[in-house]
């Protein structure tokens, strides 16, 4: 178990780590500890889900059923009535803190989990959530995937750019989730990647049927190499300017993917940065059976931009 106290978040602020060691940063000795103290203290109260797989387009999806959302639902209600350029993470509760991992951010265990472990990266001071990404926010989350990745554990980072991309806080928050989503498939969308075509130095899928663009990211990258890939990938899907039109961002330690977006949802199914690896989300059987008509390839078309710029 945890300790009984949690730590101090306050204390030992560090410099910059962008270029630490991540042998040196015991991220996830953090997290387990921190996870079993939240649990303890009644913090941390993920949300039960049961799950079922289905298959469109040469993708097998995972998609997760919970009818137990009111407490998620009842706090993304209570951050929308909060004042403009309010911080939902700061004062944020101490026995969710994680890690600090710079002098701009720190790491926060997600309250209402669905998945293990489920962390989120959070800056300091308020950013807006639809504000063009930044160098330090591609230090913090490449601190967290290389850390993880020297324990053996790969990860998948990823950012909903605002409320239509599928933000539920206005404070800007990368997330962090290990792999395997499950012990039967890592992570659904690595087909589509496995199988995407090079055009000038970016990748396309022939097998999403959206507007996309990745870029690989080979293992001495670094996240000044991150955070050019990902002003490519804006530029190249014409999505520039301070405050870039809504968007899907995901993230490993091989890839980059990003997707643009024109709706939260669709026929009232919610998508976001989950559901484009390949994870998706319903609230009961009754959307699941709406989901497996629809299709979830479909859904993601629907909530993405259809027209394609490698066509």
């Amino acid at each position: 178990m945890g300790s009984e106290t949690p730590p101090d978040p306050l204390s030992d602020l560090p410099p910059d780590q962008s270029d630490q060691n991540p042998i040196e940063f015991p991220l996830w000795d953090k997290v387990i500890a921190q996870t079993q103290y939240a649990l303890k203290s009644g913090a941390l109260q993920p949300i039960d889900t049961d799950y079922a797989w289905i298959e469109q387009g040469g993708i097998t999806f995972l998609v997760r059923i919970s009818t137990n959302l009111i407490r998620k639902a009842e706090a993304k209600r209570a951050s929308s009535a909060q004042p403009t350029g309010s911080n939902p993470f700061l004062p944020y509760d101490p026995d969710l803190f994680v890690a600090n991992l710079s002098q701009t951010h720190l790491c926060l265990l997600n309250k209402y989990n669905v998945t293990d472990h489920h962390l989120l990266i959070v800056t300091r001071a308020f950013e807006p959530q639809e504000t063009l990404l930044e160098l330090p926010d591609f230090e913090a989350l490449w601190l967290c995937i290389r850390g993880l990745g020297m324990h053996e554990i790969e990860s998948l980072g990823f950012y909903n750019s605002g409320k239509q991309a599928g933000a539920s806080q206005p404070h800007r928050h990368l997330q962090l989730v290990p792999l395997p989503l499950t012990p039967a498939n890592s992570l659904p969308i690595q087909v589509a990647l496995d199988a995407a075509v090079e055009t000038a130095d970016l990748l396309h899928s022939p097998m999403l049927p959206f507007r996309h663009a990745a870029v690989g990211l080979p293992k001495t990258t670094t996240a000044d190499a991150v955070h050019a890939a990902y002003l490519m990938l804006l530029n190249h899907l014409e999505l520039n300017g301070p405050e870039p039109p809504p968007y899907n961002l995901l993230v490993t330690s091989q890839w980059m993917l990003l997707v643009p977006r024109q709706q939260e949802q669709f026929e009232s199914l919610p998508v976001n940065a989950l559901g484009f690896a390949g994870s998706l989300f319903v609230r009961n059987p009754a959307q699941l059976e709406q989901l497996k008509q629809l299709g979830p390839l479909a859904l993601l078309s629907q909530v993405a931009v259809q027209d394609n710029p490698f066509s």
